[in-house]
């Protein structure tokens, strides 16, 4: 018997493989993707071994604290950096090949990293948002982060480098010195400027999710791609997908809180399972 892929979990194994292809064969399938997609390109995950422990930033301190804003641009913007360099993976690149074939309806990602869509996804929901954007919490604007970067890195040219911190799945980093950060404002408004991403705190935009969830409705199978499924957004779509009855495969190291709703569960990482999934679809 081949084995698909090691880990501290135990042997993928033909089998258990096949069982997934039998779950998903003949169906076509929307995948719901989480941190665990995006780790071999250099993103950690949030719960994954050796992940660091971190306390996110809420909307409320974001909002209501001068510091906590400084605090949070000065790390998103070395973060980002960072983040901006990475690079679509197998895992990326295999759902675009499932998506090419007709086989996927779309991505809903957890991620704010745009992998997907610069591996070339084409229907791609952003759950959590994208930091790429930036908007006004005042008047609405709009701006390319490439924009706000060139700002900060103006107003702060004594900021350490990227190289210098570590990055979270977020974009966010920690930053030691940040009483003299000069902290982006709107040049339209003056307002208070955010990656245009969900902070803790905050809701999933209604039409976003509910996006996500036509698109689940649409499809004949889920495949949930390196998600813990512990943020309530991720498993409400289990649930959806269970409710009808579609098949659900789950790829991810570690439990989800999905496994009890699962068809298959496949304790592997992403990459290799979804790159075994697109060649067996395109034989």
């Amino acid at each position: 018997m081949t084995v698909l892929a090691e880990n501290s979990f135990g042997p993928i194994t033909d089998d258990l493989f096949e069982e997934a292809i039998v779950a998903l064969s003949g169906r076509t399938i929307v995948a719901l993707t989480g941190a665990g997609i995006s780790t071999d390109s250099g993103i950690p995950d949030y719960r994954g071994e050796g992940a660091p422990r971190r306390t996110p930033m809420t909307i409320q301190q974001f909002v209501g604290e001068e510091r906590a804003r400084k605090r949070y641009w000065a790390g998103s913007h070395l973060g980002w950096q960072r983040f901006h360099a990475a690079q679509p993976n197998r895992g990326h690149r295999a759902l675009v090949d499932l998506e090419s074939s007709g086989i996927l309806t779309g991505v809903i990602t957890q991620n704010v990293d745009g992998l997907h869509t610069r591996a070339g996804s084409r229907r791609v929901v952003p759950l959590h948002g994208s930091m790429d954007r930036v908007v006004c919490l005042n008047c609405g604007q709009v701006f390319a982060r490439e924009d706000i970067s060139a700002a900060i890195d103006a107003a702060n040219p004594w900021l350490e480098t990227p190289d210098a911190v570590v990055t979270a799945p977020d974009g966010d980093a920690e930053v030691a010195q940040i009483d003299d950060f000069v902290v982006p404002a709107c040049t339209v408004c003056g307002g208070i400027l955010k990656p245009d991403v969900v902070f803790f705190g905050e809701l999933v935009p209604t039409e976003r999710f509910a996006e996500a969830t036509r698109l689940v409705d649409a499809s004949e199978a889920l495949l949930v791609a390196g998600s813990s499924l512990a943020v309530n957004s991720g498993i409400r779509l289990v649930e959806a997908a269970r409710r009808r009855r579609l098949p659900i495969v789950v790829i991810n190291r570690g439990g989800t809180k999905g496994d009890s709703r699962a068809t298959v569960k496949l304790e592997a990482g992403t990459s290799q399972a979804l790159s075994a999934l697109a060649d067996r679809f395109a034989a």
